[in-house]
């Protein structure tokens, strides 16, 4: 028993105890990350006795993907969006002011041409005129030589142009002569007048284009 390779392989009592502890360990672990899931813990008592909140999981999906739980798949039908702090369509403010711009057809109240301009053309072509380029390209209505032909403005106002909307339905013959006279005038410096019998011309049995001044 004097070979040195036999003594190292030779465990003491005290190693002998280490090992068997450590087994015991082990098996206890093991045991509890198998534990059922109907096994009830201090953990999911204190799960349970919060309420479930419906919002929180909204967050969690990638790329604005909307994740739901059992519990709010079984709960009574909910909003996505919590709409309960929402003015009611009486109270909300942003109805008067809509309804000072429109009437109930949606079409334009005022004449003013300055007015009508800002509120229907620089959201796209800025409120200089000066027009804009980005997501697409709006182009400027400001020191424009296309501009100083009255109808071609009407016709593009009452039939649109690409990406531009037709505003046929949303001004009357007056409106769209006092926005066309901004643009001609205000924004250009030229001097023809505008009238509503200007856009009368285009408006019904004309094609798209005419111009009645050729």
């Amino acid at each position: 028993m004097d070979n040195p390779i036999v003594k190292k392989a030779i465990m003491t009592p005290k190693m002998l105890t280490v090992i068997v502890l450590s087994m015991i360990g082990s098996t206890a672990l093991v045991g509890c990350s198998q534990q059922a899931d109907d096994v009830e813990t201090v953990a999911s008592k204190h799960d349970a006795a919060q309420a479930p909140d419906y919002q929180a999981s909204r967050n969690t999906g990638s790329w604005g993907g909307v994740y739901m739980s059992r519990e709010e798949l079984k709960a009574p039908v909910i909003n996505v969006v919590d709409d309960s702090s929402l003015p009611s369509m009486e109270n909300d403010p942003s109805i008067s002011e809509w309804e000072a711009k429109f009437e109930g057809t949606n079409a334009f109240v005022t004449t003013d041409g300055k007015k009508l301009y800002h509120d229907s053309c620089a959201g796209c072509h800025m409120h200089k005129g000066e027009g804009a380029q980005g997501a697409g390209y709006y182009p400027p209505l400001a020191n424009n030589s296309k501009m100083q032909s009255k109808y071609y403005i009407i016709d593009i106002l009452i039939n649109g142009f690409r990406g531009m909307p037709s505003f046929h339905m949303m001004m009357n013959d007056e409106q769209m002569a006092a926005v066309t006279q901004y643009v001609v005038s205000d924004l250009n410096g030229f001097t023809d007048t505008v009238t509503a019998e200007d856009v009368a011309k285009l408006r019904h049995a004309n094609p798209p284009g005419y111009d009645p001044s050729e």
